[in-house]
């Protein structure tokens, strides 16, 4: 397993230079579109990630299957992949995305507003969100990151950056608890 600061150290110069490359040829939402569905891609399939990793596959497999995965993708999109695995980077292709992802929230005055759910949203829930985040941020644009988890009863959290607002059944019960617990 690799740690996620020397992921980040490795991945946020490619991820940079991918945004160069975007701003040059004004393709980076383009580019975040390829990302985000090849991320999509990515949680999908539990084998492809290790096999983009594995040190044991030589080079050429794994730019045939990006670029069979990247049929969709813009062709300088999937260059830049098939670079990661020429220069032995590949392995840290979900930091590399992921990093680009933010760079593009920065540039377009977007956050990234991470909401857990008992349920799946609805549009109109997920668009409700994104105002009230929005007015919360002043932010120019909202991307919303949804998880279902059962276990909280009722109710979201959402966490925007290091700022997180528990509007959940479960914490609810528990501020309860510690205000009942303080009063005795």
């Amino acid at each position: 397993m690799i740690s996620s600061t020397i992921a980040s150290e490795i991945a946020e110069p490619y991820a940079q230079a991918l945004m160069a490359l975007a701003q040059e040829q004004s393709l980076t939402d383009r580019f975040g579109q390829d990302a985000s569905a090849l991320m999509e891609l990515m949680a999908a399939s539990s084998d492809l990630q290790p096999f983009l990793a594995n040190p044991l596959m030589g080079a050429a497999p794994k730019k045939g299957v990006l670029q069979q995965l990247g049929a969709g993708f813009h062709p300088l999109f999937v260059n830049f992949l098939k670079l990661l695995v020429d220069k032995g980077r590949i392995v840290f292709l979900p930091a590399v995305l992921s990093a680009y992802q933010s760079l593009l929230r920065q540039l377009n005055q977007a956050v990234l507003a991470e909401v857990t759910a008992t349920v799946e949203l609805t549009e109109e829930q997920q668009s409700s969100l994104r105002r009230q985040v929005i007015a919360m941020t002043n932010a120019q644009q909202v991307d919303l990151s949804i998880t279902v988890d059962p276990e909280l009863l009722g109710g979201v959290i959402i966490q925007v950056g290091s700022q997180v607002i528990d509007a959940s059944l479960k914490g609810q019960l528990r501020r309860l608890g510690v205000q009942l617990a303080a009063a005795a």
